[in-house]
């Protein structure tokens, strides 16, 4: 589930990655939306 969470940010992050940019601001609001279902597709997989 940690590396879903992980992969998740990443592509958030997309196309805006740089050197000073490499997570995305946490007050972006794709972010727990996009751990949230990574997470819980994951943990679906797991069982």
């Amino acid at each position: 589930m940690m590396v879903a969470a992980a992969e998740a940010i990443f592509s958030v992050v997309g196309d805006d990655l740089a050197p000073d940019r490499i997570v995305p601001s946490p007050l972006d609001p794709r972010v727990a939306a996009a751990v949230a279902a990574a997470v819980s597709a994951a943990s679906d997989t797991a069982e």
